[in-house]
């Protein structure tokens, strides 16, 4: 099975400082066809306003990545992690038995846009954890780079789930390929530029929902930056 998504059907919020796009139902948008793919329950496409963020707020049993795209994206949470994140960093919080963090562009003139994953934990009540980690453009260009996974194998972050990550750049006569298992969830995020993925033309925000045994193939590229789960049903 192949379902596509196309960009102009996610839901939308604008406050102002804040403009996301959602994949899944998040917050006041709500469509029961899409709340969710296995473990998968979020991909926000957030951009944040100079000098504005998120005040501080709590989570509970998930996990949470933070996929900068531009901009930098500076956090604080109650476990005592302060840091800024920017293009090419991977954050990893698991919010376990709960956690507050807030989240700041603290830019004087430019957008922070980064994408807001979440996914739902195969275990809860563990203690609250943090990580971040650094990929290059060499590493995800014209291949595909684990960037999360359940045992951090590769210099991934680690995440409490059977769910696999990569990121890639493809442009041109690049080509990648992704084998998903029989038992397996796929879900393909363009996170922007163009690219074909399995025969569909896929642009920036389109996603596509793939199951059961399929070679997943990336080609025919324009300037694109994608995100390929590979999950537990």
């Amino acid at each position: 099975m192949i379902e596509l998504r196309k960009s102009t059907q996610r839901g939308y919020a604008d406050h102002g400082w804040l403009k996301s796009f959602h994949s899944f139902s998040f917050a006041d948008y709500y469509d029961p066809k899409h709340m969710g793919f296995g473990p998968l329950r979020v991909i926000n496409e957030d951009r944040v306003a100079a000098g504005m963020g998120f005040g501080t707020h709590g989570h509970r049993d998930m996990e949470i990545i933070s996929y900068v795209l531009d901009g930098a994206l500076a956090h604080k949470d109650s476990m005592g992690n302060g840091s800024a994140i920017r293009s090419g960093d991977v954050q990893r919080m698991s919010a376990g038995t709960g956690v507050t963090h807030s989240e700041f562009n603290h830019s004087r003139d430019g957008t922070t846009h980064f994408l807001q994953i979440w996914i739902q934990p195969n275990v809860t009540g563990i203690a609250p954890s943090y990580e971040e980690r650094h990929f290059d453009a060499a590493s995800k260009r014209g291949q595909l780079r684990l960037i999360a996974s359940p045992d951090g194998r590769e210099g991934s972050v680690r995440v409490h789930q059977d769910a696999y990550l990569f990121a890639t750049l493809l442009d041109g006569e690049d080509q990648v390929s992704h084998r998903l298992g029989d038992s397996r969830l796929g879900y393909v995020h363009v996170a922007r530029g163009e690219v074909e993925v399995n025969g569909y033309p896929l642009e920036a925000g389109d996603g596509l929902k793939i199951s059961g045994a399929a070679d997943i193939t990336l080609k025919n590229a324009k300037d694109a930056e994608v995100l390929l789960f590979d999950l537990t049903r």
